[in-house]
């Protein structure tokens, strides 16, 4: 026998180990994010507001394969001056989409572009992503204005 047992199944299926063409992140779109006027900030009743918003459609890309990988993004800010538009934050997270980017840069990026945005008191932005291969991660990352 010249080949082992499995060289020749690995042989037929070699087509499937291919990367899927994918954007980078370049094309996260930060420049829709928009804001409106929180007319209760600097209010001293009571304790301050927690905004608390939350998506099961997210995707982005395997930087790797270009495969797609779905997530769970939980975004919860205190705001300051500002609260973010809804609609314009769902066009910004549809923008990753087509994006390769590993899930710890992607948290990272996204508490950047909403913290430059709004501007909040506090904000955590946290990715629970969807098994694969049978692991299931959660990525946080957390901002809190300087006093």
């Amino acid at each position: 026998m010249s080949e082992e047992p499995n060289a020749q199944v690995r042989g037929q299926f070699q087509a499937l180990d291919k990367s899927i063409p994918f954007k980078g992140p370049e094309a996260i779109d930060s420049g829709c994010l928009e804001c409106f006027e929180y007319e209760y900030a600097g209010r001293p009743v009571g304790e301050p507001m927690e905004i608390v918003t939350t998506t099961d459609e997210f995707t982005s890309v395997c930087p790797f394969s270009g495969l797609p990988d779905f997530a769970r993004v939980t975004i919860a800010y205190t705001p300051g001056r500002y609260c973010l538009e809804l609609r314009s934050l769902k066009y910004y997270l549809m923008s990753y989409r087509d994006v390769g980017i590993w899930y710890e840069h992607l948290v990272n990026r996204m508490l950047e572009d909403l913290v430059k945005a709004c501007q909040p008191l506090h904000m955590k932005v946290s990715i629970a992503c969807n098994p694969r291969g049978g692991l299931a991660s959660t990525v946080t990352a957390e901002y809190r204005r300087p006093a």
